[in-house]
């Protein structure tokens, strides 16, 4: 029994389809099972709240592999999904993490993934760490402003990266979940085409034929002061400026070839990624 947490996101969403496929037994833990429309119908739902320790016990019950995915800036999440698989007796836990864990120093984003790394690893559960770079649906932030005004605004300028779709986060995930020898192992994954954010917002434009402006935001610091503007908390806003200032600084772009190590092919291009979502963006460019 394979136990999925964060399965109604970007990344959840496709993993489960990705396990439906191998027909591993699946369990998405959900706070509402209404949100899992769409999601393989096979899979059974058991409803719990890793906020919520007390739900947790017959979520994890006779699990024997997690994919253990939390937000946020702190670890409660990751020790109460923890404490639940040392009690169940889980085997073996895929945590969803970051490549910033990789970078020295390490950033304030990184640090919140490395402390929750190190608790995986003191659990004493074998694990394997899937640290991927920016992800393609980080695009979707861009709606608003779309639908507002036309445009996007653009923190970092000549600064480049290899976004990486959710879905080949998930088939990397998959992999780990269901055939051995992942144990111990620690993937960096990224896409293997590096842009700035006006080469993608181009690709957009092209994919729906539609223009879209790009604004250069004057620094980083003004862009988090835009997408809050009513504040946002200080450790929050500390760390989304140092990560958009290093972003700046990256005018080649970060990359790796493990996708196509593990997969045996190339990542999915932006492009392809635009196409599949081309209806969202023209709704909103329409709206």
């Amino acid at each position: 029994m394979i136990l999925v947490t964060g399965a109604t996101g970007h990344i959840g969403r496709e993993l489960t389809r990705e396990l439906d496929a191998t027909g591993a037994p699946l369990r998405l833990l959900v706070r509402d099972p209404a949100r899992t429309v769409g999601l393989p119908e096979r899979a059974e739902r058991a409803v719990g709240d890793l906020g919520d320790p007390a739900t947790l016990t017959p979520a994890f019950a006779g699990v024997d592999k997690l994919f253990l995915l939390t937000q946020g800036m702190g670890t409660a999440h990751a020790e109460a999904a923890l404490a639940a698989a040392q009690a169940a007796g889980v085997r073996h836990i895929v945590h969803l993490s970051s490549a910033h864990v990789t970078f020295d120093p390490i950033p304030a984003m990184g640090r919140w993934h490395h402390e929750r790394e190190k608790l995986v690893r003191a659990s004493g559960i074998p694990a394997t760490f899937v640290r991927p770079g920016g992800f393609m649906t980080n695009a979707l932030d861009w709606l608003p402003t779309i639908r507002a005004d036309n445009y996007v605004l653009d923190p970092v300028g000549p600064g480049r990266y290899a976004p990486i779709d959710a879905a080949d986060i998930a088939a990397v995930a998959t992999l780990a979940l269901t055939e051995a020898g992942h144990e111990g192992q620690e993937y960096v994954i990224t896409g293997d085409e590096t842009f700035t954010i006006a080469e993608q917002v181009r690709i957009i434009s092209e994919t729906i034929g539609r223009d879209i402006e790009v604004r250069k935001a004057a620094t980083p610091a003004e862009a988090v002061r835009f997408r809050f503007p009513d504040g946002a908390p200080p450790a929050l806003a500390a760390a989304l400026t140092e990560g958009l200032t290093l972003m700046r600084a990256d005018t080649v772009g970060f990359r790796t070839d493990t996708v196509e190590r593990l997969l045996g092919r190339r990542p999915r291009t932006f492009a392809e990624w635009c196409t599949r979502n081309a209806h969202v963006f023209r709704a909103t460019a329409a709206a």
